[in-house]
């Protein structure tokens, strides 16, 4: 099993130096939250609290998270970036292609895009893109991005996209990874046909066995069922060695982790940087 730090809510001016001490202690990624503003109102419901209710408010800290992985994977040499997830929907995928390709580059190969539709009709409306229909959008804008990374003079003619030939110099010199978050059953689909991996919001085991098997069984209808697939899980009920092993026998190939979530995600860097020596020891180790 590999382990990836979540730094979500972690005040910008802490992010390098975590980004430091998880490449010293282990850490085989860092997942990078998006979230582009804070609507004051907002018309949609958040799909991953019980009463749909945002649990940040108007200042809590975000960096965007392309600019965050190319400045950690500045200061760093071996650890991943990955985004968890990029909201799909209000980006224009030509220009994210533009970004995506220059943080692989930039980063040597460490960096893969994590995607969603995007839960907040505001973020889409107010970036100039329609909520609706966006499930088909992302479709397209996947096979956008995949397209123009993939290097060489493309062009692209869909219901949604449209532009003629192009190219963006450099293409990453290795496949930048897809991987597709959602715990909808048209996401689950989404992820088992054209993406590398599928990750989750926070989920009991329970409920993460329920879906990795239907991810096994979506990917073997899709004929893919023999490629490599990372099944990243936020598991809220399961720690320590005995957890991470239980999450592992699901088919937990990637756990999101944040050690120092107890001392709360404003916490001074260095109580994080000493969860983080600690979860080490006590399980990266270990395991």
């Amino acid at each position: 099993m590999k382990f990836t730090l979540g730094v979500a809510l972690s005040p910008i001016d802490q992010l390098t130096a975590l980004a430091v001490t998880a490449e010293e202690c282990g850490f085989t990624s860092i997942a990078l939250p998006d979230s582009i503003f804070y609507s004051e109102q907002t018309e949609g419901s958040y799909p991953y609290t019980p009463d749909g209710r945002r649990f940040w408010d108007a200042d809590t800290p975000w960096a965007d998270p392309l600019i965050a992985a190319a400045a950690m994977g500045a200061v760093t040499s071996r650890i991943h970036f990955y985004t968890q997830v990029l909201k799909l929907d209000p980006r224009n995928p030509v220009l994210l292609a533009r970004q995506v390709g220059s943080v692989a580059n930039l980063t040597g190969n460490r960096f893969g895009l994590g995607v969603g539709l995007g839960w907040s009709p505001e973020e889409s409306h107010w970036c100039g893109a329609p909520f609706r229909d966006r499930g088909a959008r992302a479709d397209e804008a996947i096979d956008v991005l995949k397209l123009i990374l993939g290097g060489g003079m493309v062009s692209y003619h869909g219901k949604h996209f449209s532009f003629e030939k192009l190219q963006m110099s450099p293409a990453p010199s290795a496949p930048v990874p897809i991987y597709v978050g959602g715990h909808t059953e048209p996401a689950l689909r989404r992820a088992a046909r054209i993406g590398d991996g599928w990750s989750s919001a926070m989920m009991r085991l329970s409920e993460l066995t329920t879906v990795i098997d239907r991810l096994a069984t979506l990917r073997a209808e899709a004929g893919r069922a023999d490629r490599p697939f990372e099944i990243q899980a936020v598991c809220v009920d399961q720690f320590g060695l005995k957890g991470y092993r239980r999450q592992a026998e699901a088919g937990v190939t990637d756990a999101i982790v944040v050690p120092w979530v107890s001392a709360g995600f404003d916490a001074p860097l260095r109580v994080k940087q000493d969860a983080l020596r600690r979860f080490a020891d006590e399980v990266i180790t270990k395991l």
